[in-house]
């Protein structure tokens, strides 16, 4: 077994495990947790089936996507802990009807697996790769990726410190991170899969490990995630004048409007 066939089919194992538990706790956000955990599994699996031999290179990966996806997945654990199925996938239960395990099998599970692997690549070729001493890009990808943790760690707990709050029922968060951008956990996240895309080069420059960052740029971007949060946010009357004045994305300084 070829090392990508080997890691397309324990990854086709692991949704399906994640599958089989979703039935048993009859909710489909546990993908969310399951998200984060994949990555972390992909990265030390893909550095012991070659052998160790992507060295320095493969464990500093690996200790960045650990970091990174054993934060989100416990984030995400403690926020759905002990409350209702998260919205989208409650709609989706209610709209595919007799469908919804089937649909569910597929479009959620079967789906991103294939994201999922589709944005480790650049992981996978650092551990695919012999390995070197470290580059200049390792440490610029380095930097970066810690300016990028830095926006979603902080920017998560500044939201989760803002909603625990009775007294912002209602209201936008707008302070902290969110003062410079609106969504500033999705920026970091964004910014620290462009960071392993640049360790990534310092293996070897393989044309389609570009479609790691492009792929999570794509999704948090135009697809599943600030179209979704922008269209609930909507709903508040404060969102206009806040979407005036602060940057949707990069984060940069109020505008005077």
């Amino acid at each position: 077994m070829t090392f990508f066939t080997a890691i397309i089919f324990i990854l086709f194992l692991y949704m399906n495990v994640w599958f089989i538990v979703s039935i048993i706790r009859k909710r489909n956000d546990v993908v969310d947790t399951a998200w984060g955990l994949g990555f972390v599994m992909l990265a030390w699996l893909s550095f012991i089936l070659h052998d160790f031999e992507s060295g320095l290179r493969g464990i500093l990966v690996g200790i960045l996507v650990s970091i990174w996806g054993l934060r989100l997945a416990y984030h995400i654990y403690k926020r759905n802990k002990g409350k209702a199925e998260d919205y989208r996938y409650l709609a989706w239960r209610h709209t595919w009807g007799k469908w919804f395990y089937i649909r569910s099998y597929f479009q959620v599970y079967i789906l991103q697996g294939v994201l999922l692997f589709l944005v480790v690549l650049p992981v996978l070729v650092v551990n695919k790769n012999l390995g070197t001493s470290l580059t200049v890009l390792d440490f610029v990808g380095l930097m970066l990726w810690i300016i990028g943790f830095f926006f979603e760690s902080v920017g998560d707990r500044q939201l989760a410190v803002f909603i625990k709050n009775p007294e912002n029922t209602g209201k936008l968060m707008k302070e902290g991170l969110w003062k410079y951008t609106r969504h500033p956990n999705y920026f970091g996240e964004v910014t620290m899969w462009w960071a392993i895309w640049i360790i990534s080069l310092s293996a070897n420059i393989v044309w389609f490990s570009i479609l790691g960052p492009l792929t999570i740029t794509i999704l948090i971007l135009k697809i599943s995630g600030i179209p979704l949060l922008e269209k609930k946010m909507k709903e508040n009357p404060d969102f206009i004048n806040y979407s005036k004045k602060t940057n949707m994305f990069i984060p940069w300084f109020n505008k005077n409007v």
